[in-house]
Parts: structure tokens; sequence; C-alpha cells
């Protein structure tokens, strides 16, 4: 028996490839399935289940291309939600065999209604592993308001009260020496102060997870609901791509990886109202862009700054890419639901600016140019885009926070005719917000390289003292 975790980062994502005697199960896998599939080829295994632990909200997953593809069956949990595709509606303690494995579905409500976990039982009969979804990460567990906005009678309150019983009369009795495999790591939005590890033994988690120590229901409720922030706009729009379905990645990428030519791509803008995604690395974007372009940078959270930027997933896109990377950006845009790329241009950024065609620039300092410009004016407007628990922990004194999260609340902050000098904590974020505000007039905001880590190992700014933060949200 194998079980191979896949860990995306960009996402901060598990998914899970299980495999007994010549057959496989794939747990929460990503919009792209080729590589299962690949996998499954090259070791001789039959695909037989495709095994949700829920409806996603933070990406759209491959179930329905990799059950079309190979034959595999779709599983969920106990749930009246009509789907747009075939599925078996497991109930709770319902055993599934697999080669000489067995997975049972334990239904553990909270994080959504229809959560489940997967009980590995292996092929000697111990009960070797536990699959959790949503409903446990490792040191935290999943956040209860997100269902709330699919199903309307639910609230969090209610979610929060199912999720203790889950945790208290479905998890907690099982033996302590099971291995803890999540759907999601540090970074993810499901959760708001996951760990890095990306698993655990149950019996540790016990010991040191919050929200598995003595309280009562309400001290949960209060404790697991504290310090949340609303969720990506995009979320509630990929769960319903979940439940319903989706085009085939196939089609999306057909569509997306469509060369154009300097010409045709400024005709495509002109004529579609496309926004143009430009993913180059943010340094080299302020040397050179599109105008109007946004810059959300490939190497790195991706994915989760393009749900949270752009708020309609049929939003049309236009790619500016490094040569050789225009796939990627296809896929991994549609990992996130938004499957209308129209193309990219051909030759990237340098074979537009070398047609002649208009090219904008951001003005970027290092943190001693920073420091120079202070020590002339102490009162310049530093703006802070870094997330408020970010802010609240630490920061530069006298610097405004405008969390990059919530732009169009943060843009009030800014007066066009003023100077603004805007840091994140490396620069991947504080380049979005530049460009962002860029594209809607805001001329006058000068980037810092290198963010709030470069500022603070400078030692010239006054910065606040460190506080530890009760949320990563």
């Amino acid at each position: 028996m194998k079980i191979e975790q896949i860990y995306t980062g960009c996402l901060a994502q598990g998914a899970y490839y299980i495999e007994s005697d010549g057959e496989a199960a794939v747990i929460d896998p990503l919009r792209e399935v080729q590589p299962y599939i690949e996998k499954a080829e090259r070791r001789g295994d039959k695909i037989k289940y495709v095994l949700e632990t829920h409806f996603h909200a933070d990406f759209v997953s491959g179930h329905k291309d990799l059950a079309a593809k190979t034959g595999a069956k779709i599983v969920y949990g106990p749930t009246g939600m009509k789907m747009g595709f075939d599925a078996i509606i497991a109930e709770d303690g319902q055993v599934f065999e697999l080669g000489k494995a067995k997975i049972k579905v334990i239904h553990t409500p909270g994080h959504t209604m229809e959560s489940v976990c997967y009980l590995l039982i292996n092929e000697e009969g111990k009960e070797e592993a536990l699959f959790t979804g949503d409903t446990l990460f490792i040191g935290d567990v999943g956040r209860p308001d997100l269902a709330q906005k699919v199903v309307k009678d639910l609230t969090q309150e209610k979610l929060a009260a199912h999720l203790y019983d889950s945790l208290r009369n479905k998890i907690m009795p099982l033996p302590d020496d099971l291995i803890v495999y999540p759907a999601h790591g540090a970074g993810s939005a499901c959760g708001k102060n996951m760990s890095k590890e990306t698993s655990d033994t149950l019996g540790n988690q016990k010991k040191t997870n919050y929200a598995l120590q003595d309280m009562t229901k309400e001290e949960f409720i209060k404790e697991v609901l504290t310090g949340l922030t609303p969720p990506p706009a995009y979320f509630p729009q990929n769960v319903m791509m979940n439940i319903q379905g989706y085009d085939s990645i196939d089609e999306v990428l057909e569509r997306g990886i469509r060369p154009l030519s300097p010409a045709e791509f400024e005709a495509a803008a002109n004529e579609t109202g496309a926004m143009i995604l430009d993913t180059r690395d943010a340094q080299v974007f302020a040397k050179g862009f599109i105008p109007n372009s946004i810059n959300i940078g490939i190497d790195g959270s991706f994915a989760v700054w393009v749900g949270a930027m752009i708020p309609d997933l049929k939003q049309e896109i236009l790619i500016v890419a490094e040569e050789g990377r225009e796939e990627e950006v296809v896929t991994r845009l549609a990992r996130v639901g938004y499957d209308y790329a129209i193309g990219y241009i051909k030759g990237g950024f340098k074979a537009w600016k070398e047609s002649g065609h208009e090219v904008d620039s951001i003005t970027s300092i290092t943190v001693d140019e920073l420091a120079k410009i202070q020590e002339g004016d102490p009162d310049i407007h530093i703006l802070d885009v870094r997330k408020n628990s970010e802010f609240l922990s630490e920061h530069v004194i006298g610097a405004e926070n405008a969390p990059l999260d919530y732009i169009n609340d943060s843009m009030l902050k800014v007066k066009k005719d003023e100077t603004y000098y805007v840091h994140c904590a490396g620069g991947y974020r504080s380049m979005i917000f530049n460009s962002i505000l860029r594209a809607r007039g805001y001329d006058n905001l000068i980037d810092v390289a290198g963010g709030f880590t470069a500022i603070k190992e400078s030692g010239k700014f006054k910065v606040s003292d460190y506080v530890c933060p009760t949320t990563l949200l």
C-alpha cells in the first residue's frame, strides 16, 4: 500500500494518491488531472475512486475531469445538493474497498455540512491514516463561516457548533497513532492559524491543537470565530463550480494558450475589454509593462491573489508571461475557476516594446533610498498593504495600513495628488497594489523593494514592538 501527499504550495493544498493491490484513489485532486493519470499508468494502477472531502471554496477540484477520463467514481459525503455530474453520496460509516485496503467515510459537518474525513484501514486491518479535508488542520480547524454563503439558513455559529461535535464525537475518539493528512497548510484562507507542517499524529494534535483542548461548546464557538475576516469573493463561485461542474481543462487550455502578435494582442484588449494580467516578477514588471496591466507574479501565491483581486470568474484575461510559462499561467488560473484566458502575447513584453507600442513603468526604490527621503521629510506617507493582522503584529511607526485584501476600501485612503511609498512584506503584494491603482489613474505611488523585511533589517526605521498575531487572516 502506498500513500502519497501531492502538495501545491501556491494554494497550500494537499491532494492524496492512495494505492493498494493495483487500485488507486485520489483525494481532493487539483483541476489539472493528467499528472494523476500518468502516475497511475506508470505504476500500473487503476484509479477507482475520486474522494472529495467537501465542496471546496478555495480551488476548483479536478473530480469531474478525472472521473470522465478514468471511469473512476466520484464520492461525496452526505448532501442533498443537486450536482451537475454523477457521484456516489456516501453515508456516514460507509466503507469502500480499495485493493486489499478499506476506506471508511466519517461524516464531520462543521466546515461545511457535507464535510467528511476518510479513515484508511490498511491491508492488515489496522487504522493507519485519516484524511481530514478542511475539518482538522495541523494546529487549526476549518473556518466555519464559508458554507453560510451557499446555504442561507446556516450561520457561522451553527456551523461552529456542528464542528465542535464532529471533532469531539467523531475525530478525538480515534487512535492517537493515526497520521492526520489535512487538505491545507499555512497560507490557505480556509483556516486562520495553520501550521507549516503538512501532517502529524492525531495524538500530538490532541495535545497541541487549540481547538481540541478541553472547553465548552460556547467557548469553542467563540474561540474558532475570533479573528476571522471576510473570505475572498471568489470562494462562493468556486463552490458552485465544484457542485455544478465546469468546462474540461482541455477546453480551457485550448482557449487560453493562443499566441497573439502585439497588434493582435492590442486589438483583443480593445475589442473585448479583457484584463491584461502580467505574471512576471514584480521588479521586472516595474521597469516596463503594457499600460493598464495588472501584475500578479506567477512565482508567488498566484492563484490566491488572482482570486482576491479579480471578482468575476468569467472575466476575459490576456496574459503577459515569461516565454515558455504561458500554459502554466492558464493552468493556475483554472485552478481557482478563471477559465476565460483568451490568449497571450507571443514573445512576451519584449515583443510589445520592440514593436514600438507605448510602455509604462512604476518607480521602485530601495530601503536606503526611502530612509534618505524620510530623513528630509519625516511626514512622508508610508502605506503598508499587508494584512491587518500583520500590521498589528509589527509595523513602521507612522505608516498607514491599507490591506491589499480589501483594495477597494484601501484605495479610499489614497489621494491622487499626494505621493505614497508602498510596501508589503517582501515586495510581491505591493506591486499588485501599485499596478491596480496605476491602472485606475493613481500615478504617485512608489514601490519599496524588499518590503517590511528589508525595512526592519536596515535598522533605519522606528518599528513598533512585536505582538504575536492571534490570526493569520
